[in-house]
């Protein structure tokens, strides 16, 4: 009986060690893998290393297994570094900076060894630099169904960024004004995941509809169709394909401001602001025929001006309806000041009320 119960004990060792040795192989899996789902402003030139160029975009890929690393190159433009936000199985989990140095990270470990779902957010603006990935090593990329059949673009300023609202890595008013960034956290973001809708963030900060918050340009409409939201019009951005059901824009704070003060300034031209921003609506109509379109004031703006540009908008909306014939466009004016986080932006904190704000305007002209 000895004799039977050793050979039987010896390969049932053996099977196990094979059994753990083949269960921890991990594999590197390319970034135009069928299971990877990309959304936003995202360069595919080379479908093998696509490009992460605007604010909030982002990745989603399921795996099997306790760990998981991905391969990301920073531009490193200008010697601004990037920074990258995490969600695993649907909750945030952090945001962490990237090292010119480095192109390997290993965003998650010690994980329960069963099927996790990761997204990937570049949370820092087009103007520090775009974002290369390259790939992912893990145990076994699997698909993960989209659940969300919606789809929002968000049209801004840094406020739309996400700029100023997260100190909790470095405070305000220390190190670089990109360093606080955290697109995944603006109101944007925020409303979509509520709505189950992914997201697009076409946002610059200091861009205006009609000027720059302290020059003359670039403008929204100047920049809107360049890939990576610059002067650059040799990159065009591909939406043919994209068909959101509703655009939010939330442009005006930079048209009324001041500037740095250094050099006067002249008020807001009225009649321009409105041509300029009728001339835009017109064509993001064009772009998507069936989209609802929201056109907010500034959380920012307070006094004269938040009622100017309230005013304003109210007028554009109204043109558009009575004179080209618009049934989906809206305008909304948030109740309060949201100015807590750095250098006088919305704070985290903000963004969540302001995300409170927004969800009953968007649920009614949606539907939802």
């Amino acid at each position: 009986m000895t004799r039977i119960i050793l050979p039987l004990i010896f390969l049932g060792l053996v099977f196990t060690s094979c059994y753990q040795k083949s269960h921890d192989t991990k594999m590197r899996y390319s970034a135009n893998d069928s299971n990877i789902h990309y959304f936003g402003r995202i360069d595919f030139t080379n479908p093998e290393n696509p490009i992460l160029s605007g604010p909030g975009s982002y990745f989603k890929f399921g795996f099997k297994g306790t760990v998981c690393e991905i391969f990301l190159r920073d531009q490193h433009l200008y010697n601004q570094r990037n920074y990258i936000t995490i969600e695993l199985d649907g909750q945030y989990f952090k945001r962490f900076a990237l090292d010119s140095m480095k192109q390997s990270y290993i965003i998650a470990s010690d994980l329960a060894d069963t099927e996790h779902t990761m997204l990937v957010c570049k949370a820092t603006e087009a103007g520090i630099g775009y974002v290369e990935f390259s790939g992912i090593i893990c145990n076994e990329l699997v698909e993960v169904e989209n659940k969300n059949n919606r789809l929002i673009e968000y049209i801004g300023n840094s406020i739309t960024c996400g700029m100023g609202l997260d100190n909790s890595g470095i405070p305000c008013d220390s190190a670089q004004w990109y360093d606080q960034h955290n697109a995944y956290l603006a109101y944007g973001p925020l409303t979509a995941r509520s709505l189950k809708a992914d997201w697009i963030l076409s946002s610059v900060s200091g861009i205006g509809m009609t000027r720059f918050w302290n020059t003359d340009g670039p403008t929204m409409p100047q920049v809107y169709n360049n890939l990576y939201l610059n002067n650059d019009n040799s990159k065009v951005w591909n939406s043919e394909n994209l068909n959101p059901d509703l655009v939010s824009i939330c442009l005006g704070q930079n048209d009324f401001s001041d500037g740095e003060g250094s050099k006067p300034r002249a008020a807001l031209d009225s009649i321009r602001f409105a041509q300029d921003y009728i001339g835009f609506l017109k064509k993001i109509r064009k772009q998507y025929p069936d989209a609802q379109i929201a056109c907010l004031s500034s959380p920012m703006i307070d006094g004269e001006k938040k009622v100017k540009l309230f005013s304003y908008l109210s007028a554009i909306a109204k043109h558009m309806q009575e004179k080209e014939n618009e049934t989906k466009i809206h305008v909304f004016e948030f109740a309060k000041t949201y100015n807590k986080g750095c250098d006088w932006h919305p704070s985290r904190k903000d963004h969540v009320a302001m995300a409170k704000e927004l969800l009953p305007f968007y649920k009614t002209i949606m539907g939802w």
